[in-house]
């Protein structure tokens, strides 16, 4: 019964045991009983586009983690529900260890009897737009550290763009953790797609190899001269993409890679990237074209 009502209304599956627990098991009255507490609401939003919202991070020294939670607009970002429900299951992701979606929709979330699945149903209902866990992720080194970096951040923790940096070495551990702020932060500005050119996605390269050898066609020169040429612009590829490679945002001219190595000479210790994650918040997401009287407009009828 609690299937079929959960079919019907959309609702958590708390809340529709909590329903035929009132209405004494007659359906139908529980379909209305979901109602009145505006709880079968959740299940007409489902179809509407959620693209804003918020990006929670969370790190404990060698382990971080990354959420994004969406909402319909930004308005619902600056809602302390929202918020708490974003920062609460970024921990709980960074406690597990696991950014398994499924799992974690059916951890219980503190504090209440529902999971994390149905905190957000019963949210949806609550503060009256479609709201979803779209992704999460993990990120962990044996020695060493992990540090975050949250970019226009709505609160501590949370904002639209969240970067996790690992970095290894067996350094001072204060100081290594500013390197790697640091390095989340170049990350957020520079959007590295890999740590360095063994990494890259070798069907990305092709791709581009591809593209340099065609427009270096068009300049008529023989085929070994165009060959110089595609190396010499795939070089200035991976300073554009490599994170290594990259000219590091702090001064504007160091080399990342010449960073680390400096940093590696400072703390006694080599220096290595174990890995990064960067969310941005939406990215991806097909959204829809609406002006601004409508969007109030969506919001009134809601």
């Amino acid at each position: 019964m609690i299937k079929d009502l959960r079919g019907k209304t959309g609702a958590g599956m708390m809340d529709c045991k909590k329903a035929l627990t009132e209405t004494e098991g007659d359906l139908e009255a529980a379909v209305d009983w979901l109602r009145t507490k505006g709880l079968a609401a959740a299940a007409k939003k489902a179809g509407r586009v959620a693209a804003e919202g918020l990006v929670a991070v969370a790190a404990d020294c060698r382990n971080g983690a990354v959420v994004e939670v969406n909402s319909e607009t930004d308005f619902v970002a600056r809602n302390d529900q929202f918020q708490a429900y974003a920062r609460t299951v970024g921990e709980l992701v960074l406690a597990s260890g696991s950014g398994d979606m499924e799992a974690l929709q059916a951890q219980p979330f503190p504090g209440g009897e529902r999971n994390v699945g149905e905190e957000l149903t019963h949210m949806i209902a609550t503060i009256g737009e479609n709201m979803s866990l779209r992704r999460a992720e993990t990120i962990s080194v044996e020695s060493g550290v992990v540090a975050s970096y949250v970019h226009a951040a709505a609160a501590p923790g949370l904002g639209r763009i969240g970067v996790l940096v690992a970095l290894e070495s067996t350094g001072d551990q204060a100081q290594l953790s500013a390197l790697a702020k640091q390095v989340a932060m170049h990350v957020a500005a520079a959007s590295p797609q890999s740590v360095s050119t063994d990494d890259l996605d070798q069907d990305a390269v092709e791709r581009e190899r591809a593209v340099l050898s065609e427009q270096a066609r068009d300049s008529g020169k023989p085929e070994e001269i165009i060959a110089k040429m595609v190396e010499g612009r795939l070089r200035k590829f991976y300073q554009e993409v490599v994170l290594t490679e990259q000219t590091w945002v702090i001064d504007g001219e160091s080399k990342v890679a010449a960073v680390l190595e400096q940093a590696g000479k400072d703390l006694g210790a080599p220096v290595k990237v174990a890995g990064f994650i960067k969310y941005v918040l939406g990215e991806g997401i097909e959204k829809e074209e609406t002006d601004f009287a409508a969007e109030v407009a969506a919001q009134v009828s809601a």
